[in-house]
């Protein structure tokens, strides 16, 4: 399941979602272990990106608990718009 999802998240199809950056978070301490996911997507709206997330493998495994989608903007850095 997990290919399937990393490829999903590389190419999304015909989707109106791009994912721009991906990868897990972690625990603090020494393990860091793996909490969670993050997901930096852009989209026309929420949505569309709902409607992403709710075809994604792991969604539809079951694999997360929950699924928060919040609205950002890039305020530095490569993603962020210029000016």
């Amino acid at each position: 399941m997990r290919e399937a999802h990393r490829a999903r998240l590389r190419a999304p199809g015909e989707h109106p979602v791009q994912v721009r950056l991906a990868g897990p978070l972690l625990q603090e301490g020494p393990d860091g272990a793996m909490c969670g996911t993050l997901l930096v997507v852009e989209a026309e709206s929420a949505d569309q990106v709902r409607a992403f997330v709710d075809g994604d493998p792991y969604v539809q495994a079951g694999v997360y608990g929950s699924v928060e989608v919040r609205p950002w903007r890039c305020g530095l850095g490569p993603l962020a718009a210029p000016g």
